[in-house]
């Protein structure tokens, strides 16, 4: 059989094995949709959403307050009711006025939400009391985010959670198919039939980059619904490379668990050990900038971080070619590592 030939034979049956296994569909395709769904509904409005202020009494904060736009008040008769809703979780903070008197009360157990009130509260009371006494600021500033003003949540969850499923499908797929083809003697017969090494594995690699595509061409193409409304920056076209050379390594990440493995059930687990602590510490589904910094620093050994952080340079943020020399070498450099690795360790047979 000719190298062609029998390449497109091998291609072609690893095609219909994931055509046949409906499993492997689901947690390929549908698993991660729901997902790109769940977040993409959950963090849709973000943009939109305002503080929720308890108000007792009235006066010029609380009139500067209303009209910044970013809060909305639920008045209180008393201070006790208003402390009571703050006391219970249902408010973040109050703000109370009586006279020239401005009292801010919030959550603790809620520190974000906290810093959030104190900080827009002192920043209003600050403008009013230039207002009031007349003089003209010493200082200004001049604050916006650096992103086009119609960024939504859906910019940052797409890359993560198909850079996460792209992976999850490479080291499943390369790796339960090793342990079966090999307890079924299809690496037997493979091996005593006149094919290379090398087209059994360049096959492989194909259908798995090719499954890495559709993958991405349903995730982007659902993000891209008006619904969620995913809009692609200009230099998008860039994270190719990143999505190529990551869908490879964990191709190799998943050809040495399947060397290791000696059944499916052992296979599903070691790669479930590997994928998933890593898209949790990779950023995958939630920032880690707040994380400790020795955690930081194991997350950057991760090639998971590293795709991550490149389908985000090139899909949202717009970063040029210049950007795209560490996390491909990252990738680059764990596939060939791992990659040889696992062909040290390989065997046809068990």
């Amino acid at each position: 059989m000719s190298r062609p030939s029998a390449f497109k034979s091998l291609a072609a049956a690893a095609v219909k094995g994931y055509v046949r296994d409906k499993a492997t569909l689901f947690f390929t395709f549908f698993f991660p949709l729901m997902f790109l769904l769940v977040f993409g509904l959950i963090f849709q409005d973000t943009g939109t959403d305002k503080i929720k202020l308890g108000v007792v009494g009235d006066g010029p904060v609380i009139s500067a307050l209303e009209k910044t736009g970013t809060v909305e008040f639920e008045r209180f008769d008393s201070m006790d009711a208003a402390v009571t809703k703050v006391r219970d979780g249902d408010l973040p903070g109050l703000v109370a006025q009586n006279g020239d008197k401005v009292t801010v009360r919030y959550a603790q157990s809620d520190q974000t939400r906290a810093a959030m009130v104190q900080g827009l509260v002192g920043g209003v009371v600050d403008k009013v009391n230039v207002q009031v006494t007349g003089q003209a600021p010493r200082f200004s500033v001049d604050s916006t985010n650096v992103e086009d003003q119609s960024l939504k949540g859906i910019q940052y969850i797409t890359p993560g959670i198909l850079s996460w499923a792209v992976a999850a499908s490479a080291v499943f797929g390369a790796a339960l198919t090793l342990v079966t083809w090999r307890k079924k003697q299809v690496l037997r017969r493979l091996r005593l039939a006149p094919i290379n090494a090398s087209t059994v594995l360049s096959a492989r690699v194909a259908v798995t980059i090719g499954v890495a595509v559709v993958q991405a061409v349903i995730f982007v193409g659902l993000a891209l619904l008006p619904i969620f409304g995913l809009k692609l920056s200009g230099t998008w076209y860039l994270s190719i490379p990143v999505f190529l050379l990551g869908t490879v390594a964990f191709f190799a990440i998943g050809m040495l668990v399947g060397a290791f493995a000696k059944t499916e059930d052992a296979a599903v687990g070691a790669a479930n050990i590997v994928v998933l602590p890593m898209a949790f510490l990779s950023g995958t589904f939630f920032p880690i900038d707040n994380a400790p910094g020795w955690l930081k620093a194991v997350s950057n050994v991760f090639p998971l971080r590293h795709m991550n952080d490149g389908m985000l340079n090139f899909l949202v943020r717009g970063k040029g070619a210049e950007a795209l020399l560490l996390p491909c070498g990252v990738l680059l450099g764990f596939t060939v590592v791992v990659g040889f690795i696992a062909s040290r360790v390989f065997s046809w047979e068990d």
